[in-house]
């Protein structure tokens, strides 16, 4: 499985009405159907208010390249000008090992 975490940051409430036009425009309930999307979902930080946080998993990489190469991207990418939004992201590919399971309570 393939994380990205992206934190975007915008003056005021730019992220956050960023956020709020994805779910409203149904681009996240698109994205959410498309092929190997496994979980998309906005967080608001608590102690800051001008960013929004977005968890999104795919199946593998392929999938995520799929996504990218996506009309919605072009939407995306819109919007994020429309916002003057700038993004942190990191990728993650995890990898669950059982020698975890002992820390994890379910």
């Amino acid at each position: 499985m393939i994380t990205v975490i992206i934190k975007y940051c915008g003056k005021k409430d730019n992220a956050k009405r960023f956020m709020e036009e994805m779910i409203s425009s149904h681009i996240v309930e698109e994205i959410r159907n498309e092929k190997g999307n496994l979980r998309y979902e906005y967080f608001i930080p608590v102690n800051d208010k001008e960013s929004v946080l977005l968890i999104d998993s795919w199946i593998d990489q392929s999938c995520l390249d799929e996504h990218h190469k996506s009309p919605l991207m072009n939407k995306i990418a819109q919007l994020r000008e429309k916002y003057d939004l700038h993004m942190e992201v990191n990728k993650y590919q995890e990898i669950i090992d059982k020698k975890d399971d002992k820390f994890i309570r379910k």
